[in-house]
């Protein structure tokens, strides 16, 4: 797929590993930082990059054990590592200056706990779905403990495919509406062919275990009521992650009490777009995106 802006990669030892970051645009320019999601990768905001209208240099990171960033030696993942790597890559690239962020859906997650934990450290802040996972409760933890536990007897895997145009169905398959041209795009990115002629995604496995932690939803709130920076908070009006956090109904009552612990926050909703909203309608969140910074 031909694009109007190509990447360059940089890797940046952090905490103890390689860390994988893409760079788009002029380094002189004003730097917006991007955070993907879960089984996600860097490249997948190359659509909206390409989208922006005026000049940024964007840096995004490939997360620990996703896409050319190292994976560390663990069965499991942890979600305060993703914070403290989230500071260390904004330490090593701004130490100075407060920065603009967005993250998507586990990266905006991501990034609100952040906001609210080095509220100095975040100028404006972009979250696309991020909406936090399902409450839980005390009388969770032995049937949770006893999950991780299990999962750890096993080695985990992910499928492959036979050839790239797999991957691309694959893709197409989560999200209908992925045009074919971004789709082999974002096959290429997503996945690279092994020894054996397979295609491997770039995620690490053990991803795919369990935490042995549960979820505390008021401590995530009380993080984003901490939030000194302007939220642009944006939803994608097909959206079905709130599946996550339970019916139609209930998510959306559960969603809209957390929004109201954001202090300063504008909302968007972007039509005919799905969850994966930065490659169905990148041309109008861009437009959002240089709006709310331009104004914020």
């Amino acid at each position: 797929m031909p694009t109007s802006l190509v990447s360059r990669s940089e890797f940046v030892s952090l905490r103890g590993l390689q860390v994988h970051c893409r760079h788009w645009g002029r380094e002189d320019a004003p730097t917006l930082f991007m955070v993907h999601g879960w089984m996600d990768v860097a490249a997948s905001f190359q659509f909206v990059v390409d989208c922006l209208a005026q000049d940024w240099h964007v840096i995004a990171p490939d997360w620990r054990g996703f896409g050319l960033t190292q994976s560390p030696p663990v069965e499991s993942y942890w979600f305060p590592d993703y914070v403290a790597d989230l500071d260390a890559l904004l330490q090593h690239f701004s130490p100075d200056q407060p920065v603009d962020l967005l993250g998507h859906s586990m990266g905006g997650n991501i990034a609100m706990v952040y906001a609210g934990v080095r509220p100095e450290r975040i100028a404006r802040l972009i979250n696309l779905e991020g909406f936090g996972m399902p409450m839980t409760q005390a009388k969770q933890a032995p049937g949770r403990y006893r999950k991780w536990l299990d999962e750890l007897r096993e080695v985990p895997s992910l499928r492959t495919y036979a050839s790239v145009d797999e991957v691309v169905a694959r893709l197409q398959k989560t999200n209908p509406r992925l045009r074919d041209d971004r789709a082999h795009f974002l096959a290429q990115h997503w996945a690279q062919e092994n020894a054996e002629g397979r295609w491997e995604i770039l995620a690490d496995p053990a991803h795919k275990n369990s935490s042995p932690l549960l979820y505390h939803v008021d401590e995530v709130l009380e993080c984003w009521q901490n939030i000194a920076a302007p939220v642009l908070w944006v939803e994608a009006n097909d959206t079905d992650i709130y599946r996550m956090i339970g019916n139609k109904e209930e998510a959306r009552a559960e969603i809209d009490r957390r929004m109201k612990f954001v202090p300063k926050m504008r909302t968007e909703i972007v039509m005919d777009a799905g969850h994966m909203l930065h490659h169905d309608q990148p041309e109008v969140l861009a437009k959002l995106i240089e709006d709310f910074l331009t104004i914020a």
